[in-house]
């Protein structure tokens, strides 16, 4: 089928732009030397010393990525990101709806279209001045809204896909329909257990390296889609 090539190779990009661009801001971070003397000369505030935040949770995604020139490629790749994530969540829709023959759409495609709705918002809002207290309140809600939102959708396909898997196994990879649904359960699990700590201001360098991998974790769901479907079915 045309349509699963199409979500395979959309699922690719979802999760290659996202992760292309934020690995770029941290390496502009890192080597703001690099830019001196340039129009791309870089903002003190995102400047870094040598660090693997997903390690050492020396710096945090918002500070590598909120100052120039970092946020000429944040934030158009995000955007970018929502609009093929809204896609992603439509055309999955459909091709269920295909496969059962029904004519009802699932929730998981309202919950997704959400959560790219509010990916965009948040990197929209990312580098407005920080010191007002109601755009970094706005901000923490959009991000929170597009990580719940997230994973209920992914959550709500996972469960959909396990109802119907007698009727479609042949359309795809039943193990990467479990691994997906490990890394899903490892992200709620993770959510649970970090959000206490997410009101305090101790444990900074934890929370970085957490935000970093977490980040990395919701964009893999759409690496293990390119793999999921049977394309040559």
């Amino acid at each position: 089928m045309r349509e699963l090539t199409q979500i395979c190779k959309l699922s690719a990009w979802i999760f290659i732009v996202p992760f292309v661009s934020i690995n770029l801001c941290l390496f502009i971070s890192v080597n703001p030397l690099l830019f001196e003397n340039t129009i791309f000369y870089v903002d003190q505030i995102g400047r870094s010393g040598f660090t693997i935040p997903y390690i050492d949770g020396s710096l945090s995604i918002s500070r590598a990525s909120r100052t120039y020139p970092q946020y000429l490629i944040f934030k158009p790749s995000m955007i970018a990101t929502g609009c093929l994530l809204i896609i992603y969540w439509i055309k999955t829709n459909e091709i269920i709806k295909k496969f059962l023959n029904n004519n009802n759409n699932f929730y998981f495609k309202y919950f997704g279209i959400f959560s790219a709705i509010f990916l965009m918002i948040h990197s929209i809002f990312l580098g407005i001045n920080p010191d007002i207290n109601l755009i970094k309140f706005l901000k923490r809600v959009f991000l929170i809204g597009f990580i719940i939102f997230e994973l209920i959708a992914q959550g709500l396909l996972i469960y959909y896909l396990y109802s119907f898997k007698q009727k479609i196994q042949n359309y795809f990879n039943i193990n990467v329909l479990k691994l997906k649904f490990v890394l899903v359960s490892l992200l709620v699990i993770v959510a649970l257990i970090i959000s206490p700590f997410l009101a305090s201001s101790e444990y900074s360098k934890l929370k970085h390296a957490v935000e970093w991998n977490y980040f990395l974790g919701v964009i893999l769901f759409y690496l293990f889609t390119s793999f999921f479907w049977k394309r040559t079915t």
